[in-house]
C-alpha cells in the first residue's frame, strides 16, 4: 500500500470515479459542476493510497447452504437463460466444484 497525499493524483482519482459512477446517471454530474473552492477543500481532505495486487483469489459460492428446492429454482433459472454450466455446478454437491 502506497499513500498518495498529491493533490494531482488524488483529484485524478476522484475525477475518475466521479466519471465511473455518475455515467448511468440521466444528467451526470461532473467535478466541474462544482465551485472551484468547494473542490479544492475537499480534494485536500481526501488520502489517496494505491494498492498493488499481486494475485487473487476466488472462491464459488453457490447456494450450497439453501434448501435444494432453492438451489433447483435458482438453477432451473439459470438454466433458462443459456447458462448451463453454472446451472450445473449449483446441483454439484460442492466436492465436485472446481
Amino acid at each position: 500500500i502506497q499513500i498518495r497525499d498529491d493533490a494531482r493524483f488524488v483529484r485524478r482519482l476522484l475525477a475518475n470515479l466521479t466519471r465511473h459512477h455518475e455515467a448511468g446517471e440521466p444528467t451526470p454530474w461532473k467535478m466541474a459542476d462544482a465551485p472551484r473552492d468547494y473542490l479544492e477543500t475537499m480534494v485536500q481532505a481526501v488520502v489517496g493510497i494505491e494498492i498493488e495486487i499481486t494475485g487473487l483469489v476466488g472462491k464459488f459460492k453457490l447456494g450450497q447452504n439453501k434448501e435444494a428446492a432453492d438451489r433447483l429454482g435458482a438453477a432451473n433459472t439459470l438454466q433458462d437463460r443459456g447458462q448451463t454450466a453454472l446451472a450445473e455446478a449449483m446441483l454439484s454437491p460442492p466436492s465436485s466444484l472446481p
